[in-house]
């Protein structure tokens, strides 16, 4: 589907007059920007939406398989002990839409995520953290198998 400009006018017109009124709040409308992210189709767009470039971190660990025999089910966790984490995005490298989940996470809790990614093929999973304004990222390779067949 192309978005026309107009279409694409009426929707931010659409967006400031419910947030103005009340309707809705600016987290609410900053969310469904990031939003636009899952429709990328390469990893550059993708990390576009972001606004910025993330720096290395050793405060983020991501746990996955080193071999993932079943591409369609890859368990990923990510813990982030940067202080004051506020997002923690997943991307997949080589997935025709790179950006695969997003996660707000609450002031004063634990900056821990699980969630199961789907992989068409061997790649990294690359993390960024948003935290106290900046950008942080850290990546790990995962292999994916045909069959389970082995590396």
């Amino acid at each position: 589907m192309n978005t026309t400009r107009r279409s694409l006018l009426k929707s931010a017109s659409a967006f400031g007059i419910l947030l103005a009124a009340g309707v809705i709040s600016i987290e609410q409308a900053v969310a469904a920007d990031l939003r636009s992210g899952f429709d990328a189709k390469s990893l550059t767009d993708a990390l576009k939406v972001l606004g910025g470039n993330a720096a290395d971190s050793k405060d983020i660990m991501i746990t996955s398989p080193d071999i993932a025999e079943n591409g369609a089910v890859v368990p990923v966790t990510v813990n982030s002990t940067i202080p004051n984490t506020e997002e923690i995005f997943i991307f997949v490298e080589k997935n025709p839409y790179p950006l695969a989940a997003i996660f707000m996470i609450p002031a004063d809790t634990e900056s821990m995520v699980q969630t199961r990614l789907k992989m068409g093929q061997s790649t990294n999973v690359l993390v960024v953290v948003k935290a106290g304004g900046k950008l942080f990222s850290a990546s790990k390779e995962t292999k994916v198998t045909l069959g389970g067949c082995g590396g």
